[in-house]
């Protein structure tokens, strides 16, 4: 709710999440979906639509799409048809794109969400989701110049993205923040991915969303009307940009000025939206079945077989964290960002390192090194059976947190056995009583006016003989037994 005027306003936000799925050739030809190529090497006549050609439906779409459906708890349709989307536009060589209309491949589900409001509690919170189709991307506008005086202003067109398949998500208008759109948008992503249908990179075009934005006084007011901001292409640029045009409508409203149905552009460089060009309804379309492609069917054990195949997903993996290996919310939020970072803690624990101690190495100084290297913790030399060596070493007392970050930065990229490096380096913990005993005699005959002190209460001086012995012994002094043996011969004195 945003108050101002003499009532409280409410956001009615809805999201159109467009997602590339990771198929090798297109949804109805066998052309390349490789991404990064020279323009235009990646057609052929079924994606040009010339005359003669008919389109077939890539199988390895439809069980991604079906997949994804399942995943977001949507019923799948028995029956299904593909739909003719009538409109001009250069990036679109048949001047339609096939689509699906009015029977889609689900429809009716939803996800739940854990927003995270600056300064307010973290919440959960169920976002209904309308439906999910399939439907074939267009091509690519490149605009270059500015200057129309001088004739340098024109538009390039790339038609290798032209055919690509894509499921398109509508969530339901159950969103009422930017920080709710953007988190849908961060939980759709995250799916895809955990599903291994999508790569979901925003910097290529792999998910793109279109936001849809109203205003009204309080949740029992009728709608307003809906602005649309097309093609965001980052989580932040979605916060930002709801944030935005909900200030933007309710200042309109309030200055008796016109919000107008259309769809908007947001600009990153002057953190606002601008007019693109009036909203078009579904009868601007003129859909029809398309002629050339036949009903689509999914028999129920098609539907069981792609059933079980689903992994373990994202909201599963939290709450599990959270509820069996006694996590933190956000260290389970943190682990279960990225698949590859969760089934690396996974194995972790599976050899033996204690749960709280893996998800700290991993969250903290292993993601630092993959982030700044540009890596994925697949790539990751240093195995997850070596880490858990390393934090099983820490726990027994063979070596400090200390030595671990000294070893660590070679473990990180050359891999290998914490043990032997250690072994080798002559790095191991010193946890011999009596050679601690002698070390820290030595200590105190050195610095009797901080004895002393000690003996008159300044008993925080413990801390500096530990600090010391520390330095002595390049850290591999057993803490525990060094503060155990300090204690002893202090009190023991001053008695």
């Amino acid at each position: 709710m945003t108050k101002q005027g003499s009532a409280a306003w409410e956001a009615v936000i809805g999201l159109e999440t467009h997602v590339q799925l990771g198929t090798d050739s297109k949804i109805f030809t066998a052309a390349s979906t490789a991404f990064g190529d020279k323009p235009n090497t990646h057609i052929d006549p079924v994606v040009c639509g010339l005359p003669g050609t008919l389109p077939v439906l890539n199988q390895k779409v439809l069980e991604y799409a079906v997949k994804a459906a399942m995943a977001l708890n949507l019923k799948i349709a028995e029956h299904s048809k593909f739909d003719r989307k009538q409109y001009f536009y250069p990036d679109l060589p048949k001047n339609y794109q096939i689509s699906q209309f009015d029977e889609p491949i689900a429809e009716n589900g939803w996800i739940e969400v854990e927003v995270a409001e600056k300064g307010k509690e973290t919440y959960l919170k169920k976002i209904g989701i309308e439906r999910l189709h399939m439907e074939e991307d267009a091509g690519k506008l490149v605009h270059a110049g500015s200057d129309r005086l001088a004739g340098s202003t024109h538009s390039l067109v790339d038609y290798n993205r032209a055919g690509v398949a894509l499921a398109e998500i509508v969530s339901k208008p159950d969103l009422r923040t930017g920080r709710e759109a953007a988190e849908y948008a961060s939980e759709i992503r995250r799916i895809m991915r955990y599903l291994k249908v999508s790569d979901g990179n925003m910097q290529e075009g792999s998910l793109r969303c279109d936001v849809n934005i109203s205003v009204r006084r309080g949740p029992d007011a009728p709608f307003g009307t809906k602005v649309e901001i097309k093609n965001m292409n980052s989580f932040s640029a979605i916060q930002k940009a709801c944030d935005y045009e909900i200030q933007r409508q309710i200042k309109a409203y309030e200055a008796d000025e016109l919000v107008v149905q259309e769809t908007r552009l947001w600009d990153e460089g002057k953190q606002l939206t601008k007019s693109m060009r009036s909203k078009e309804g579904s009868s601007d379309y003129r859909y029809f079945p398309d002629p050339d492609l036949g009903p689509i069917e999914v028999s129920a054990a098609l539907r069981e077989k792609w059933r079980k195949e689903l992994p373990e997903l994202p909201s599963a993996k939290r709450n599990r964290y959270a509820e069996k290996l006694g996590l933190s919310i956000y260290d389970s939020r943190v682990l279960t960002d990225e698949i590859s970072m969760a089934n690396y803690f996974e194995s972790v624990v599976d050899c033996g390192a204690e749960p709280k101690a893996a998800a700290n190495w991993i969250t903290g100084d292993l993601a630092a090194h993959i982030n700044s290297h540009k890596l994925t913790f697949v790539e990751l030399p240093f195995l997850p059976k070596q880490l858990a060596e390393m934090i099983q070493m820490i726990q027994s007392g063979q070596i400090s947190g200390k030595i671990a970050k000294e070893i660590l930065p070679d473990l990180l990229i050359h891999g290998g056995s914490p043990k032997e490096i250690v072994e080798e380096k002559g790095l191991g913990m010193i946890s011999d009583e009596g050679e601690l005993s002698l070390m820290i005699n030595e200590l105190l005959l050195a610095h009797p006016d901080e004895v002393e002190a000690f003996r008159n209460g300044k008993t925080k001086l413990q801390g500096f003989f530990v600090g010391l012995l520390m330095k002595k012994t390049s850290g591999k002094a057993d803490p525990k037994l060094a503060n155990k043996i300090l204690s002893q011969k202090l009190k023991a004195e001053d008695s």
